[in-house]
This record gives C-alpha cells, structure tokens and sequence, in this order.
C-alpha cells in the first residue's frame, strides 16, 4: 500500500476546525498590518516635508528667496515645524483616542465583517486624501489636521474587531505565545509602511500614502468577502449547508407529509442558529472587571512611549546621524523588528509564568536604562546603532503587545463576567482607548520638547516607563503571592 506523501499527511492531520482558524488568524493579522502600514508614512515624510534646503541642489530656474526654505513643503517650512508635526500627530491620535472608547461598544452590537470592512475602505480614502495634498498643491494645515483626524476616528473600528474575531475562535490556552506572534502585525505594518513610505518620500511624497491608501482598502474589500466573526457563525453556516444539501438530495415531488418530514428531521434542528441571549456589557461594567483599570493606565504610558518612537524615531535619527530620509526610515524599521521578537517573548514567558503583569513590569524596568543608553551612545557606529535600536524596540513594544492582546482577551472573558462573551470588544476598547490617550500626549510632548534637545525628548520617555512599572505593582504583587502559595481573602 502506498503512503502518503508527507506533507499531505500533516495537512490532513488538521481539524477542519483548526484549518479555519488559521485562516482567521492570518487573516486578521493581515487586516491590522494595513491599518499600520498606513499610519507609519507620516513619520517617513516628516524629513521630507522640512529638511536643510542648503544642502539641496536647486533647479537653476528657480527664484529662490530664501536658502534654507525653498525645497520645504509649506506650512511646515516655518521655525516652529516641530511643533506643526506636533499638532498634525495629535489631530489623529487625539481623535483615536476618543473614537476607541465609543468603537469598542459600538463593535460588540454591530456585526464585525461589515464593521471592520467599512473601516478600513474610509481610511483607505483619507490616507489617500493626504497624499493627494502634494499633487492637489495643498499648503494649509487646517486640510492635513481635519483628514488626520478623520483618519483617526475611522481607524478605531481595527483593533477591538480584530481582537474580538481572534478571542472568539481561541480559548486559553497558550493565548500569550499565540497573540505574541499575532500581534507582530504591528510591527510588520510599520516596517511595510516604513518601506513603502520609503520608496517614494525622495521624489513624490504623495505617493508614500496613496498606494499604502490603496493597500488598506483593498484589504477591506477582502474582509467584507471571507470573514467569519465567530465559530458560532461558521457552525451556522456548515449548518445551512447541510440542509441545504439534504434539501437537494429529496425528490422534487413530494407529499404534504414528506416534506414535514424534512423540516422535523435533526439536521433541521441541529442547524438552527443559538441566539446569545446576554446583553453587551456597559462601560461602567467593564471598568469594574478586576485589572481593567491597572493595565489601562499602564498600557496610556507603555503606549505613549511607543507612539513617540512611531512618530519621531526617523526624524530623530536623521538629525542625530544625518542620515537622508530614506536611510533614517529604514533604519527605523529595526524598532519594529525587535518589536516583533519582543511580543513573542513577552507572551511565551507570561504563559510558563502565568504572570502577565510581572512580566510586563520586567521588561519595562529594564528598558528605562535601555532608552538612556540608546540616547548616549546609539549613534556612535551603525553597529551599536542596529543593537541599540533592536534591544529598544523588544522592551518597549513588549509589554505594550502582552497588554493589548493576552491582557484584553483575559480580562474580556474573565471569570466574574459568568461565561456573557459580548464584553470582550468592550473592554479591548477601554484598554486600548486609554492607552490611546497616552499615544496622543507623547508624540505632542516630544514635538514641544525637542526644540529644547533629544536629551531632555528622553528623559520624559524615562519617566513614562517607569510610572508604567509603578502602576503594576499592586497586581504583580498578587502575582507573586500567588507563586509563594498564599490566596487572595475573598470579601463580602
């Protein structure tokens, strides 16, 4: 008898089930890395929009009437440029912040397919909208403010769907390894944006958001034609099928009785759908769930860390270095590579530990030295720069991925939430919304402070981290007691 060859082996060794969730995972992943492959250009395009004009050479028939402005694209050919990249920043972030809060109860009543698929088709079309400024000649800031700030509220809609699809196909087990790699997506957007971005800032600035605009809502298109929310919507689909194929099995004429018969059979039965009769659960509620609040107010300065690297890194590396904008941007994308390494660590050592805060605190203490260090010697050689930047991505994207994905999945299906599976889009939201505040004040803090030196940009970064660190110590104290065999008293 002849054997399988081994691949097919190990592909019918999979469950139809286990098939379907793969593909939801990769799905998913792909659906959030075009919602951060489009915010990265920004941070690309900022070198671009002001730089030293000095060093350019100009075309000999133009009129110059200023040497170091003439090649800026205005408004952002003024002094105060870093505080104009500032405020252009938090027009969006400020924006996804409120958004988040309201995104996150609006995902738990409205069906996640159509959802997340408009979502991303209206920030394909205000992505574009940006870059069509460069042809269009728009030079107000007022037109980039209002479609950062559409871009913004649209782009809620991603991650309390993508989040709520993923915790409604997988249980618990092993949620940190799985989300880990999971949520690479972020990372693996902002290197793609960063790339794409990259191509094109020297020579056409506008093309570095129309054709990540472009990629963004195709991918809507995508999510409207073959996600499944849930299993539970699958089951019902695999439901209908087979009815539908009993259905074509019978005879065409039939009798009265014969075709009660097929509607009372078990399959009729079996495939009716199960209503989920528990209400979505309020804000309020959410916030009551035992470490909504902690990890929340962690996850506002973890994040505004982050974001502040998202939106200022290649600027600073191209004024610290004096690399040419494409270079900065590059060399940026390795943030996002020890990121990537970072998430999956983060969740591997959270589920052999089965201490999610400690762990987060763990890597957030460490990396206050780290960003001191990076400050101080990390552009004293492309060597210590790629290392520097790689340690800085793994320990300040760590715990921000461990929060936002194992985190809000536990606390979304926590244990006093009585089995009621519809809080988990709210709860994503929260935490991520209050995070996102953190998003919004740090990017326009390192635009205020910069003017001063990237020292003092640092010092600020520092001390985000470990207020960070501070929030979680009641829970990482829980935490280790728990280790030690000690059990939390039981009130009321």
């Amino acid at each position: 008898m002849r054997s399988l060859a081994p691949g097919i082996k190990l592909i019918t060794s999979f469950s139809r089930d286990s098939w379907y969730r793969f593909f939801i995972l990769i799905l998913t992943f792909v659906f959030y890395t075009t919602y951060h492959l489009s915010r990265k250009p920004i941070s690309i395009v900022k070198s671009q929009l002001h730089r030293n004009c000095s060093n350019v050479i100009h075309p000999a028939d133009l009129n110059i009437t200023d040497n170091d402005t003439w090649c800026d694209w205005a408004p952002f050919d003024k002094n105060n440029y870093q505080n104009l990249f500032g405020v252009l920043d938090n027009c969006f972030l400020v924006a996804y912040a409120i958004g988040m809060f309201f995104s996150g109860m609006f995902g738990e009543r409205l069906p996640l397919r159509y959802y997340l698929s408009s979502g991303m088709i209206l920030s394909g079309l205000f992505t574009v909208l940006f870059g069509l400024g460069f042809y269009w000649q728009i030079h107000s800031l007022w037109y980039y403010c209002l479609v950062q700030a559409l871009n913004g509220l649209v782009q809620t809609t991603g991650w309390p769907a993508v989040v709520a699809c993923v915790g409604n196909w997988f249980g618990k087990g092993k949620r940190g390894f799985i989300m880990g790699i999971w949520n690479s997506h972020t990372s693996v957007g902002n290197i793609l944006g960063s790339l794409i971005a990259g191509v094109y800032v020297s020579s056409s600035w506008g093309l570095s958001f129309i054709v990540p605009g472009i990629i963004i809502a195709s991918a809507g298109v995508i999510c409207f034609l073959f996600l499944v929310e849930s299993k539970s919507h699958m089951l019902d689909i695999w439901g209908i099928c087979l009815f539908v194929h009993s259905v074509e099995q019978e005879p065409l004429l039939r009798n009265s009785s014969s075709n009660e018969e097929i509607f009372s059979t078990n399959t009729s039965t079996a495939v009716e759908p199960e209503e989920d009769h528990t209400e979505a659960i309020s804000f309020c509620g959410a916030l009551r769930i035992p470490g909504v609040v902690e990890f929340s107010l962690c996850l506002l300065f973890a994040k505004l860390v982050s974001y502040t690297f998202l939106y200022w890194l290649p600027l600073y590396i191209a004024n610290v270095a004096h690399f040419d904008p494409k270079e900065a941007g590059d060399l940026s994308t390795l943030f996002d590579v020890g990121g990537i390494v970072g998430g999956i660590l983060a969740g591997l050592i959270s589920d052999y530990s089965g201490g999610r805060a400690t762990t987060c605190c763990a890597m957030l203490i460490i990396a206050a030295p780290m960003l001191f260090l990076y400050n101080k010697i990390g552009q004293n050689g492309l060597p210590t720069t790629i290392g520097m930047l790689l340690w800085c991505g793994a320990l300040v994207n760590g715990p921000y991925a461990l929060i936002t994905t194992a985190v809000s999945a536990d606390l979304g299906t926590h244990e006093c939430l009585r089995g009621n599976s519809r809080a988990l889009s709210t709860v994503t939201a929260i935490i991520d919304g209050t995070g996102s505040i953190g998003a919004a004040i740090g990017p326009l803090l390192a635009g205020l402070i910069s003017p001063t030196g990237w020292n003092n940009v640092f010092y600020m970064l520092i001390a985000a981290d470990v207020l960070a660190c501070l929030l979680l110590s009641r829970l990482v104290y829980k935490e280790v007691r728990g280790w030690c065999g000690y059990t939390t008293r039981q009130r009321g």
